[in-house]
């Protein structure tokens, strides 16, 4: 039945929402040592824009390659975000206690959320960074900042294409097997559109014909 062909856009779509799902599952059973976040992180995007987006390579090859690959860099990395995100989320957990004591310092509350919304952010340029480009874990570091910095609109609509995400699975949980990886692969788009901006034009034309012309 025509249905059931590879190549028809259903087969397609249902294909992809599969692949978020088993990414979903890759990552949380590749980061339950919390020190391996940063590398299952990296390698999630890896497989979104490489297999998914570009439909290169196996699934499975991809995301093994690019956890092994990228292991030290991403983990490097990753700490410093690590700590940043326990600081943030003891503060947050600490200033609403405050509100509920009516305490004048829970005032601060609104203001840490923001902090943390975009530490939230830049773990997910630092992560795509990882994936996309050669370097050391400072550059890493120093140049995913920069990039989200440098790009505030972008920016800001990643930041609320993660707070939708948020929203939608308060209200429906059960979405959580599927939406954290299509959060991400919704952003790779935005993402992507920033690192081309800072790319070689021979880079830029290589990214591009790749982007219009995927394998799948």
């Amino acid at each position: 039945m025509k249905i059931f062909n590879p190549e028809n856009p259903l087969m397609r779509f249902l294909t992809k929402v599969f692949d978020c799902i088993a990414l979903n599952v890759l990552w949380v059973v590749f980061s339950l040592p919390i020190f391996t976040i940063g590398a299952a992180s990296t390698a999630v995007y890896t497989t979104i824009y490489h297999h998914i987006r570009l439909g290169e390579g196996y699934f499975w090859s991809t995301f093994r390659t690019a956890f092994k690959e990228n292991f030290k860099r991403s983990t490097l990395a990753w700490l410093p975000l690590l700590f940043m995100l326990i600081f943030l989320i003891f503060d947050v957990l600490w200033l609403r206690a405050l509100i509920k004591n009516g305490q004048p310092l829970g005032a601060l509350f609104g203001v840490i959320l923001v902090f943390l919304a975009v530490a939230i952010v830049w773990g997910l340029f630092l992560f795509a960074y990882c994936a996309r480009f050669n370097g050391t874990a400072k550059e890493t570091i120093r140049y995913s900042f920069y990039l989200m910095m440098a790009h505030p609109f972008r920016s800001l609509a990643i930041m609320l294409i993660q707070l939708a995400t948020l929203a939608v699975l308060l209200l429906v949980p059960g979405l959580a097997i599927v939406l954290p990886s299509a959060s991400v692969w919704a952003s790779s788009f935005l993402i992507e559109q920033i690192f081309l901006k800072h790319m070689q034009p021979a880079d830029v034309e290589k990214t591009l014909e790749e982007q219009q012309t995927p394998e799948d």
